[in-house]
């Protein structure tokens, strides 16, 4: 197994697949699972010629389950330390829900010459929760409800988040995956608790404005409009008006977790923006 290990001492795990040589693609997961979510895009690039490489969160899968610093400052502070680590150069960045606020928050601070595109794809981006200045957002007693969940029956709550609105799975006449449920109940329970507590107030009350606007690298944002986790209208459009050079992808119907319901969609209009 591969590790960097960050300033404070935390261990991140990542694969590192494909010719070093290649342009990397790097993703980002969302919460609370780990580089596994990936492992369909990854095959698929790989199969492309790529390197693709993706990480596990602190306090996620098989990083080490910290008390500290799971806020988004240090998780972009650790994926500099990664992409040092392997003098990653004009790489994609590609993030699902958190890791699409992971993302935003990196490529806005990234050394010159490490990026060259970046993808949010169902992302939380710009500001989640709700407030005078984001008069569209989830009340904050919806996060509220999620921390009270995880502590009361987290192996529980790890098993009604992908059996219901993370897949669309609760949509009359959906075709529900029970791999998909386990193996998203699989890679969350190989988490911290601790860590997935604080990651709830991380991927919903920070405000990724700032970044969004500071971002110059071609930027692809993919949602589905029928997302119940981030939802479409107060996500998406907003991100791509803030964005310099910003792309909207609107999939009709499409779920939160479409990487995995749909890759026959998704994957080949990853590769069409990285090639573009």
């Amino acid at each position: 197994m591969s590790f960097v290990k960050t300033q404070d001492g935390t261990e991140i795990y990542y694969k590192d697949w494909g010719p070093k040589d290649a342009q990397p693609i790097v993703f980002h997961h969302g919460w609370p699972l780990s580089a596994d979510d990936w492992d369909g895009q990854m095959m698929y690039f790989l199969e492309k010629g790529y390197r693709v490489i993706a990480h596990d969160r602190r306090g996620h899968g098989r990083s080490t389950q910290t008390w500290t610093g799971n806020e988004m400052d240090t998780y972009a502070a650790d994926v500099a330390v990664l992409t040092d680590a392997l003098d990653l150069k004009d790489a994609v960045h590609i993030g699902h829900s958190t890791g699409g606020g992971e993302v935003a928050h990196y490529v806005a601070r990234a050394k010159p010459g490490r990026v060259s595109k970046a993808i949010l794809i169902g992302a939380v981006p710009p500001i989640m929760v709700k407030s005078d200045k984001n008069p569209g957002g989830l009340p904050i007693e919806v996060f509220d409800g999620f921390r009270a969940a995880l502590v009361a029956n987290r192996a529980q709550f790890f098993l009604d988040v992908p059996a219901g609105p993370f897949y669309g799975y609760n949509r009359p006449g959906a075709k529900v995956s029970q791999g998909v449920i386990e193996n998203w109940w699989r890679q969350g329970m190989a988490g911290g608790a601790k860590a997935h507590y604080d990651c709830i107030k991380a991927f919903s009350e920070t405000d990724f404005t700032d970044d969004l606007k500071a971002i110059t690298v071609p930027t692809l944002v993919m949602h589905g409009d029928d997302d119940q986790i981030v939802p479409y209208a107060d996500s998406a459009p907003l991100s791509v008006k803030l964005l310099k050079n910003g792309t909207l992808k609107t999939y009709a119907g499409l779920p939160h977790g479409l990487c995995t319901t749909h890759p026959e969609i998704v994957n080949p209009d990853l590769l069409a923006f990285i090639k573009s």
